[in-house]
């Protein structure tokens, strides 16, 4: 796991790829203008400090996209889907992803050396494991759309066992996956909980 993380977060390739779709998502929210009244939509990020990262990424790879209406009086927040950020965390959501997919567990071992790589504590993973098994599964989302895989995914396993249901290698089924989790992102999803 250690060399698949470090993989994933040193490629420059796959953090361009999921910048690309977050901004193609957020086309179509901006174009469809203000949820409350239909007024314009400028662009008003939130600016975030990515940790876990391994290159130097430009300025646009610290920006959660979220558009704010025009509209004196109304100033209504619409955030779309993002494949790079679940919630509001600071961790980049391929590296929850990864981290909380540990087949094993977070060992004394592996915690030492994900605290070394990515900054990560083992109280953070742990809440992580916990947030997967206890608050993801019980949200609307995960509902919604759990009855869609046969077998049914072994919610004791996740995420891991969502991770292994997408196709390909390890950084195709985890951009797979970011796409899957996307709608859960926006708004006020479960996920924010995070």
């Amino acid at each position: 796991m250690h060399q698949t993380l470090t993989t994933v977060l040193n490629d420059a390739r796959f953090h361009e790829l999921l910048l690309r779709l977050d901004q193609d998502l957020a086309a179509p929210v901006r174009a469809g203008g203000c949820p409350t009244c239909s007024a314009v939509l400028h662009l008003a990020p939130f600016t975030r400090k990515p940790r876990g990262v391994q290159v130097r990424l430009s300025r646009e790879h610290r920006q959660r996209l979220s558009f704010c209406c025009a509209k004196d009086g109304c100033r209504q927040r619409a955030t779309p889907p993002s494949l790079r950020f679940l919630g509001r965390k600071v961790y980049l959501g391929g590296l929850v992803v990864l981290i909380s997919a540990l087949r094993c567990g977070p060992t004394p071992t592996r915690l030492t050396q994900l605290q070394g790589l990515v900054g990560v504590s083992r109280r953070t993973v742990l809440r992580w494991r916990r947030w997967w098994r206890e608050v993801f599964t019980q949200s609307v989302f995960w509902r919604a759309v759990c009855a869609d895989f046969m077998p049914p995914v072994e919610t004791a396993e996740l995420p891991a066992s969502l991770l292994v249901r997408f196709v390909g290698q390890v950084p195709e089924q985890l951009n797979a996956l970011l796409r899957f989790l996307a709608p859960a992102t926006a708004g006020t999803s479960a996920v924010r909980a995070l």
